[in-house]
């Protein structure tokens, strides 16, 4: 998967201006291939793309959804509580730069918000950004305890007394929900297996 061809595609659209779109998609590639990136990297927007692509029929706006895709954790730091909205933000800057419609940029900063509670949403391509997002917790349990190595490297900076409970609490919200997945397809696929492997790292911790 091309990344860097398909956010050109993308912007062609709204924006002649080459330079203007290499610009915004060298800082994409620079800042999800930052240091302390273990798990919120290029890689993790490719498997996003990749689960999205199997349920396309049911996405009603696919520029909105890309361009969330690819904006949802451009800003990423483990100490911060803010990412998502840091996030919003620097995609509403650079999609107004790019000549998108207010409304379009407006779902674009809503869906990204929405990356941070992951609650059940009006706007179904919301629920299928989210599912998208969250869909390595449903991926075999090998592949699952690789990405809680890296997203315990991302958090490298506390020690297990302060990450141990942090993760607990986190674990324990989604075994809690009423479903993990928002949608029929994610959940159908993902969501028995997600619970197993939430439990199994909760016997990990």
């Amino acid at each position: 998967m091309n990344l860097k061809e398909m956010f050109t595609d993308l912007c062609l659209p709204f924006s002649k201006d080459q330079d203007l779109i290499n610009r915004f998609w060298q800082e994409i590639e620079k800042k999800y291939s930052e240091k302390g990136r273990h798990y919120h990297d290029l890689f993790h927007l490719e498997n996003m793309f990749l689960e999205l692509e199997t349920v396309k029929e049911h996405i009603k706006d696919p520029v909105a959804i890309s361009y969330s895709v690819f904006y949802h954790d451009i800003i990423y730091d483990a100490t911060s509580k803010s990412n998502e909205e840091k996030s919003a933000l620097r995609a509403e800057e650079r999609l107004q730069q790019l000549g998108l419609n207010a409304e379009m940029i407006s779902k674009v900063s809503s869906q990204i918000l929405a990356t941070k509670s992951h609650q059940l949403s009006d706007d179904s391509d919301t629920n299928y950004l989210l599912d998208a997002d969250l869909s390595i917790l449903g991926k075999d349990l090998e592949v699952y305890l690789d990405y809680t190595r890296k997203i315990r490297k991302e958090y490298s900076i506390y020690p297990d007394l302060l990450y141990k409970p942090g993760r607990r609490k986190v674990l324990k919200h989604f075994l809690e929900l009423e479903s993990i997945f928002k949608t029929t397809d994610f959940r159908e696929q993902y969501e028995q297996q997600a619970k197993q492997n939430i439990t199994t790292e909760l016997q990990l911790l």
